[in-house]
């Protein structure tokens, strides 16, 4: 059973940045599409960006298009998000998702294959 955790969440200023790491256990990313997904205080969860098992495709919420960066490394068994140019209303929890079916991870399923249990990014004005 793939187990996934997320890493690197904290405290940052204004138009600081921040790099998010979701490291596998139990068995490789390398045939799943993984995404990154988030969900600030009272708000529902939603998309932020994906990548496909073989990193040739990414897609982004328009709300963080130019600013974050998905990238993976299936030989570290890893799915990056490098945010950048953070706002105060990027503030939630973080989560990686991965799916064999990559359409699941842009429509933001809930019922994907796998989660991670998040972690904390909060930006201060």
């Amino acid at each position: 059973q793939v187990q996934l955790v997320e890493s690197g969440g904290g405290l940052v200023q204004a138009g600081g940045s921040l790099r998010l790491s979701c490291a596998a256990s139990g068995g490789t990313l390398s045939t799943y599409g993984m995404g990154w997904f988030r969900q600030a205080p009272g708000k529902e969860r939603e998309f932020v960006a994906a990548i496909s098992w073989s990193g040739g495709s990414t897609d982004y919420a328009d709300s963080v298009k130019g600013r974050f960066t998905i990238s993976r490394d299936n030989a570290k068994n890893t799915v990056y998000l490098q945010l950048n140019s953070l706002k105060p209303e990027d503030t939630a929890v973080y989560y990686c998702g991965a799916d064999s079916t990559y359409t699941f991870l842009l429509e933001g399923s809930k019922y994907l294959d796998h989660w991670g249990q998040g972690t904390l990014v909060t930006v201060s004005s």
